[in-house]
């Protein structure tokens, strides 16, 4: 029936906080906090880039880059095909998956001629 909600957006809320933890806290512990906030927010960035480095490196030469959930095994090959450099064009889904295994082995495609000829 009645609505007693504030209807406080935006900064309004970030005002509200720093007087409520003016008032907890006191004027004088506020910048000793606020610096270790800070810290804690920096240190943060700083893993999180790291982690994100990290990544990059593990993920090496591939570039796996999936724009969206795939719907079926092709479309599965195929994004996994055209992330390695694979035309996927004029090829059945088990041609993908030996191109694609080959590539993630590491096997060149003079390779995969002689294996096939033997």
């Amino acid at each position: 029936m009645f609505d007693f909600s504030l209807n406080i957006i935006g900064n309004d809320w970030i005002m509200i906080a720093i007087v409520a933890l003016a008032l907890l806290l006191g004027t004088k512990r506020l910048p000793d906090i606020t610096r270790k906030i800070a810290k804690v927010t920096a240190q943060y960035d700083k893993t999180k880039n790291m982690v994100q480095e990290e990544i990059q490196k593990a993920k090496g030469e591939f570039n796996l880059n999936v724009s969206g959930p795939v719907m079926t095994e092709r479309q599965k090959l195929e994004t996994l095909a055209k992330s390695l450099g694979i035309s996927a064009d004029n090829k059945t889904d088990d041609d993908l998956r030996n191109l694609v295994n080959l590539k993630l082995a590491g096997t060149t495609k003079s390779d995969q001629d002689s294996a096939s000829k033997q």
